[in-house]
C-alpha cells in the first residue's frame, strides 16, 4: 500500500495554528536532540549559540504554516490525489534554503521525525471497512422526487431517484425485480436489474430496507390491461445502484412485525398509520397559525420562555436545577402568566404552539409534556375567544375533514348538567349511554351491596345490546371486568359497580334486586330491551368537583372496550359545544396540589380566572370563563384573601401583579390540548398516536432513549443537590 507523503500526515495530524504546531511538536524535538542542536520552547534550555536554535524554531514554524497555507489554498485545493513530494520539494526551497548553519537541522527532517511518530496509517482490515462509509458520503443527487417523476419523467430518460430498496425477486439469474420506495415512504417504483450491464451483481449484495441511490433508465412498465397501475407506469432499469446505509440482518421488519417503544424509529417506519399522523398534524399546526395569522386584526406569533420560576398555578412542576446553589428554573405549566404580561404591554392578539409540563401520573390524553394552542386577546370578553375559536374549528374541519363543522354558534351545555348526565367535564355526547340519579328508589339492602357509604349518590346508565343476546352481553361485561381495564373500577374504595342484564325470560327480566316498583321505573327510565346491560355506581354525595366521576369514567371505558371487541359500532361524526359555567374553585386534594393555600379549596383551571359578571366581584362564588383577572387589586384579594397563600407564595407573583397594576386592559384567551384536538380528528383514543416520541408509563419514561436517567454523582454535586434515603 502506498504510504502517504509527508505533507499529508502533517497536515492530517497538525491543524493547528503556528503557535500551536510548535507547543506541539517541541517536546517530541527535545527528546531527540541534544546541544547545540536543540529546538527550544524554553528560553532557560537555551545554548550558546541561542540565535540559531531561534532561527531554528523559526524555520520549523514557517515551514508549518506555509505547508498549511498550501493545503488549503484554492490552487492546491484543484490538485487530484495526495499532495506530492514536489509541492513539499518546493515549500523547502522557499523556505529553507537559507538554513545551512552547523547548528541548525534541516527543519523539514525535524518535522517528518514528528509526523511519522504521530500519525499511524490504519490497518486493511479498518480501510477495507471504511471504504463503503467514505463512498455513502459521495452520492448523486436525485433528479426527482417520486411524485414528479411520475408526472413528469419520459422513456429512455436518465434518472437518480433515492429511497429504500424492497425485498428482491429474482425470476432467473439474469433477471431481478425490486420495489423502491421514496424517502416519504408514501410511493414506490419497480426497478429492473439486469446481469448484463453488472447492475444484477451489485443489487444482490445490499439488503432490503437499506437506502440507496438508484441511477437508471427510464422504460414503459411491461403489464397489460386490468395490471396496469395508472399511479405506476414507470420502471427504471438499473444502470448502478449505490448502497447508502445497510439496514441489519438481525432487524425483521415485516408488515407485521410489532416493535417495542424502545424501537420508536422502527415504530414509525414500519407504520404508516403513525407517520400519516405526523404528516396531519404538521397540516393541523398549518391551518391553525393561517386562520389566526388571517383574523382581524392578526395574532401575532410570540414564543415566551420555558425556563420559568416555581409558581403554584395548580398542577406539580418539574423543576430545572442551576450550578448555582438553592437555585433551580420551573419549566411552566403553560404561558399563563406571560401572555398576561403581553396584553398588558402592548400585544393585542397572542398566540403560540406552546409547549407544556406536568410532573402527573400519564394517562391516555395526558403527557408530562405536551402542546397547547395558546391564544389571548386583550379588550376582549369570553364571547370573542368562542367566536374565535370557532372560526380555527370551522377552517379545519372545511379544509381537512370529511364532515364540515356548523355554520352556527356551537351548542353550549353547563358544567353541571355535563357531569350529572355524563359524569365527565368533556362528555363525548355521540353515543348516549346517559346517567340519572336513582338513590331514591333504591332498596337499602341493595345500596349496602355496592357501596360502604352511608348516603350514598348512586346513579346508572345502560349499554344497549343490538342483537339483544343477554349470554353474549353477560361475557363481555364479566371479560371487561376481569380485565386490566376493569380492575380501577373493581377496585373504587366506595364501591364497585352494579352489573344487572335486562333478560325478558327470567323473573322480573333480572332486575329482582330492585323490587318491582324500582324495576318499573328503570324500564321506563332507560328504555330497556332484551340483552341490554344496566350499570349501577355509587359516590359520595358531595357537589361536583375535577373533570369526572366514577361512574363517567366507567361509562367512557366500558363504551370504548365495546367497540374494541366488536361489540359496538364505533361513533361516527362530531357533536361540537362549549362547556361553559365551570366553578370558580374547587376543593383541594392530595393528588393536584392547587396554589398551595391553606383554604382547602383551589382555583379549579388556574388563580387568574375573572369572575363572570360585575355582581360575582362581590361574591366570587360562582364559574369563570376564559376572561382573565386585569385588575391588580382583585387578583391579589383572591390569592391572599380566596386561597388564603402565605405572604411567600404570594409574592412569588409579584411580577404579575405589577404588569396588572401598569393599567393592562380587560383581556381573555384560551387554550386548545394541540395534541388531543389532532388525535380527535384522527379518531385515535391516545394522544401518543399523534406524537412523534411520546412517554409512556406512570412516570412518564421514553424508554428509546432511556429517560428520565440517573444522576450520576458528579451531576448532583455540580447542581448542589443531595438524594435522600
Amino acid at each position: 500500500m502506498q504510504q502517504p507523503s509527508f505533507l499529508e500526515m502533517l497536515c492530517k495530524v497538525l491543524p493547528l495554528s503556528s503557535f500551536d504546531l510548535f507547543r506541539e511538536l517541541s517536546p517530541l524535538l527535545l527528546r531527540l536532540f541534544r546541544p547545540p542542536y536543540v529546538l527550544l520552547c524554553d528560553p532557560s534550555c537555551l545554548p550558546d549559540n541561542a540565535s540559531a536554535s531561534r532561527m531554528q524554531e523559526t524555520d520549523v514554524t514557517s515551514l508549518m504554516c506555509r505547508a498549511l497555507s498550501l493545503r488549503h489554498c484554492p490552487r492546491t485545493s484543484t490538485i487530484p490525489g495526495s499532495l506530492t513530494h514536489n509541492l513539499l520539494v518546493q515549500v523547502e526551497h522557499r523556505q529553507v534554503l537559507y538554513c545551512i548553519r552547523d547548528a541548525c537541522i534541516a527543519s523539514v527532517e525535524v518535522t517528518r521525525w514528528c509526523a511519522e511518530r504521530l500519525y499511524h496509517p490504519p490497518s486493511v482490515r479498518i480501510q477495507t471497512a471504511l471504504k463503503p462509509r467514505k463512498e455513502s458520503l459521495e452520492f448523486p443527487a436525485a433528479t426527482y422526487d417520486f411524485e414528479s417523476f411520475l408526472s413528469q419523467a419520459t422513456p429512455d430518460e436518465e434518472v437518480v431517484l433515492h429511497g429504500y430498496l424492497g425485498v428482491r425477486k429474482d425470476l432467473s439469474k439474469k433477471l431481478a425485480f425490486v420495489r423502491l420506495t421514496d424517502p416519504t415512504m408514501r410511493h414506490s417504483i419497480q426497478l429492473v436489474s439486469l446481469a448484463k450491464n453488472g447492475a444484477l451483481e451489485k443489487l444482490k449484495a445490499v439488503r432490503a430496507n437499506s437506502p440507496v441511490a438508484v441511477r437508471g433508465k427510464v422504460k414503459a412498465k411491461q403489464a397489460k390491461g386490468s395490471e396496469m397501475e395508472k399511479t405506476d407506469p414507470w420502471e427504471i432499469q438499473v444502470d448502478d445502484i449505490r448502497p447508502l446505509n445497510d439496514f441489519p440482518n438481525d432487524i425483521i421488519m415485516k408488515s407485521d412485525t410489532v416493535f417495542a417503544p424502545k424501537q420508536r424509529f422502527l415504530q414509525l417506519r414500519s407504520d404508516s398509520d403513525l407517520r400519516d399522523a405526523l404528516r396531519f398534524r404538521a397540516q393541523v399546526h398549518n391551518v391553525c397559525k393561517e386562520e389566526l395569522e388571517q383574523c382581524r386584526p392578526p395574532f401575532v406569533e410570540i414564543e415566551t420562555p420555558l425556563l420559568f420560576k416555581s409558581t403554584p398555578e395548580g398542577a406539580r412542576e418539574f423543576l430545572v436545577p442551576t450550578r448555582k446553589r438553592g437555585l433551580a428554573y420551573a419549566l411552566p405549566q403553560s404561558p399563563q402568566q406571560y401572555k398576561q404580561i403581553l396584553m398588558a404591554s402592548g400585544i393585542p392578539r397572542y398566540f403560540q404552539f406552546a409547549r407544556c409540563f406536568r410532573d402527573e401520573d400519564l394517562r391516555a390524553d395526558r403527557q408530562p409534556e405536551f402542546t397547547q394552542l395558546d391564544m389571548e386577546m386583550s379588550f376582549a370578553t369570553g364571547e370573542d375567544v368562542m367566536r374565535t375559536v370557532e372560526g380555527i374549528i370551522r377552517r379545519l374541519w372545511s379544509t381537512l375533514m370529511k364532515d364540515p363543522a356548523p355554520s352556527g354558534p356551537f351548542q353550549r351545555m353547563s358544567y353541571q348538567d355535563a357531569m350529572s348526565r355524563y359524569g365527565s367535564d368533556k362528555p363525548d355526547t355521540r353515543f348516549g349511554m346517559e346517567i340519572s340519579r336513582i338513590e331514591h328508589l333504591l332498596p337499602v339492602d341493595l345500596v349496602s351491596k355496592i357501596t360502604p357509604l352511608a348516603l350514598p349518590i348512586v346513579e346508572v346508565f345502560r349499554l344497549e345490546n343490538n342483537d339483544n343476546d343477554p349470554a353474549a352481553m353477560s361475557e363481555f361485561i364479566s371479560q371487561f371486568l376481569d380485565s386490566p381495564a376493569g380492575v380501577p373500577f373493581n377496585n373504587n374504595p366506595e364501591g364497585g359497580p352494579g352489573i344487572f342484564v335486562y333478560d325478558a325470560k327470567k323473573p322480573l327480566c333480572g332486575l329482582q334486586p330492585f323490587g318491582f316498583e324500582a324495576a318499573e321505573y328503570l324500564e321506563e327510565l332507560l328504555e330497556l330491551d332484551h340483552g341490554d346491560l344496566i350499570v349501577i355506581q355509587a359516590r359520595e354525595k358531595a357537589p361536583f368537583s375535577g373533570g369526572s366521576t366514577p361512574i363517567g369514567d366507567l361509562r367512557r371505558a366500558l363504551h370504548s372496550a365495546a367497540v374494541t371487541s366488536g361489540f359496538k359500532p364505533a361513533p361516527t361524526g362530531f357533536d361540537f359545544r362549549w362547556i361553559v359555567d365551570f366553578p370558580l374553585f374547587s376543593p383541594s386534594s392530595d393528588s393536584e396540589p392547587g396554589q398551595g393555600g391553606a383554604a382547602g379549596i383551589s382555583s379549579t383551571h388556574h388563580p387568574f380566572t375573572a369572575p363572570k359578571t360585575a355582581a360575582d366581584v362581590d361574591l366570587l362564588l360562582t364559574d369563570p370563563t376564559s376572561r382573565r383577572i386585569h385588575d391588580a387589586a382583585v387578583q391579589e384579594f383572591i390569592l391572599r384573601d380566596i386561597l388564603q397563600m402565605p405572604a411567600e407564595r404570594l409574592a412569588d407573583f409579584s411580577h404579575l401583579l405589577e404588569a396588572l397594576r401598569a393599567g393592562c386592559p380587560p383581556h381573555a384567551g384560551l387554550a386548545l390540548g394541540f395534541d388531543r384536538l389532532v388525535a380527535v380528528m384522527l379518531g385515535k383514543e391516545s394522544v401518543r398516536d399523534v406524537i412523534a416520541f411520546p412517554k409512556i408509563g406512570k412516570v412518564g419514561e421514553d424508554p428509546m432513549v432511556k429517560a428520565p436517567s440517573a444522576m450520576t454523582k458528579e451531576t448532583l454535586e455540580t447542581y448542589h443537590l443531595q438524594l435522600k434515603e
